[in-house]
Order: structure tokens, then C-alpha cells, then sequence
């Protein structure tokens, strides 16, 4: 039975992750911030047959070293081994850099990039001995900009480049590491995304190219975990604006301007 190791789980793609790999038999420590919502998350998985003991739940947050201990005791403690580590968990704003709160960039930051570093390392000895797999959440928006997420792909640029180097490092340990950059998908995260003082933003967002389920999202990464794969872009478009920003970065640049001229407002 693979233990499986999944941050935000309450909600959004970590949910639509939770509910599938239990389907398959995978036993869940599910954190998130929303305890609450990870009671429900965990009756509703009752309900659909999955027996308790296959069931942790850590509810606080991950930017505290405290949480981040009593999430890998809890792992150790519940099912003595972690197999496969989901470093899901995120946050995002829709504001112009120059008039958001530097405390909105710092959260984003903490939240984004701290978090699952140090949750990484903490649950480090426990994936070495299964020789387990570590999934980690980016973005696109940490390849190429995007008006009004400047702390955001700040965020996941810094945390694509640590996890590579975290790859190169561990190779002789056996554990692997997908890195997977999704583009708009539609989850709550950006239903909750931060605006420039750090409420909630009263504007809908922007989006480019399709908005994909979560659900389509986790059979993409099922598949690239079947296949051993190192990295998972399941957009199209979205790899083909990555690759327009590195050739021809004028014509990509007029393009997001004309696309979140609403973000720039």
C-alpha cells in the first residue's frame, strides 16, 4: 500500500488528488490550513468506502516549522513510511506589482516557495528509505510573465530551481521528482487569490488558452508517474507561450498585454 503525503488537500487539485489515488488503494495524510475542511474531506472519503486507518489529517499552517513537524511525525507515527510527497499547497494574487503590500509578497513567497522546501526537507529521511517520489506543484507562470502575478511566478520560478537542484542531489538516493506546470485550472485557488492589500481581489481573473479541470489534471499526472517522467506541462498553449517568450519575446509580451490589460488597470 503506497502512503501518500498530499499539502492542501482539502480542496482544489489536492482534493481531486486525494479522491483518486484512495479509489486506487493509496493510504492519505492529507494537510491544509482548513481543518475544517479536511473533517469533511475525510467523511466524505469514509462514506465512499475508505477504511479509517487508511486516513491521517494534519490541520494548520505550513509556513510554521511547528506544523511542518507534526506533519512528518504524523506520517511516521500513522503509517511509518512516506512513499510519495505532494507539495501542492499554494496561494496567489491577481494586483500590479508595484501597488501590492510587500506582507502580499511575502505570504505568497512563504506559502509557495518556503513551504514546501522545508516540508521537503523535513520528510526527506522518510522518502529516502522507501526510495520514494516527490510531486511538486509549479506553474507557467514561473516560466514566462503574467500581468498581476508577480510574487506568484516569482514564487514558482524559485521553486522550480531548488527542486532541480534537489534532483541532481538525490539521484543516488533513489528518489524521484516530477515537477509538473500547469497553466488556469479551475480550482479555488484563484477564486481566492489575494488582491493588492491583501483581501481578496475584487476582479475576475484573466486566463489564456484552456482552463482545465483538476480532474484531468490528476490523470495527466498519474500517467507521467506511470512513465517515470521528470516533468509534466499538460497545457499545449501554454508550452507553446513559454516557447514564444524565449524566441520572440515582443510578440509575447503585446500578446499578454492585450490579454490582461484588466490585470494592468
Amino acid at each position: 500500500m503506497r502512503v501518500t503525503l498530499i499539502t492542501g488537500g482539502a480542496s482544489g487539485l489536492g482534493w481531486a488528488m486525494a479522491r483518486h489515488w484512495a479509489a486506487g488503494g493509496d493510504a492519505l495524510l492529507l494537510a491544509d490550513i482548513d481543518g475544517d475542511g479536511l473533517a469533511a474531506r475525510a467523511a466524505a472519503l469514509a462514506a465512499a468506502g475508505v477504511a479509517r486507518e487508511r486516513i491521517a489529517l494534519v490541520a494548520g499552517d505550513l509556513t510554521r516549522a511547528d506544523v511542518i513537524s507534526r506533519v512528518v511525525s504524523t506520517a511516521q507515527a500513522r503509517f511509518g513510511r512516506v512513499d510519495l510527497l505532494v507539495n501542492n499547497a499554494g496561494i496567489t494574487h491577481r494586483s500590479p506589482a508595484h501597488r501590492t503590500d510587500p506582507a502580499v509578497m511575502r505570504r505568497v513567497m512563504a506559502v509557495d516557495w518556503q513551504a514546501p522546501m522545508e516540508l521537503t526537507l523535513a520528510a526527506l529521511p522518510l522518502l529516502r528509505a522507501s526510495r520514494g517520489t516527490i510531486v511538486t506543484i509549479g506553474s507557467m507562470a514561473g516560466w514566462m510573465p503574467v500581468p498581476g502575478r508577480a510574487a506568484y511566478g516569482a514564487a514558482k520560478a524559485a521553486l522550480t530551481q531548488w527542486f532541480e537542484v534537489l534532483r541532481l542531489e538525490l539521484q543516488a538516493d533513489g528518489v524521484r521528482l516530477l515537477m509538473v506546470y500547469p497553466s488556469f485550472l479551475d480550482t479555488p485557488i484563484e477564486r481566492h487569490a489575494l488582491g493588492a492589500d491583501g483581501a481578496p481581489a475584487p476582479h475576475a481573473r484573466s486566463t489564456l488558452g484552456r482552463v482545465r479541470s483538476a480532474q484531468d489534471t490528476v490523470r495527466a499526472i498519474d500517467r507521467a508517474l506511470a512513465r517515470g517522467a521528470r516533468w509534466l506541462a499538460p497545457d499545449p498553449l501554454a508550452r507553446f507561450g513559454a516557447l514564444l517568450w524565449r524566441v520572440a519575446p515582443a510578440w509575447y509580451l503585446a500578446s499578454v498585454r492585450r490579454r490582461f490589460a484588466g490585470e494592468l488597470r
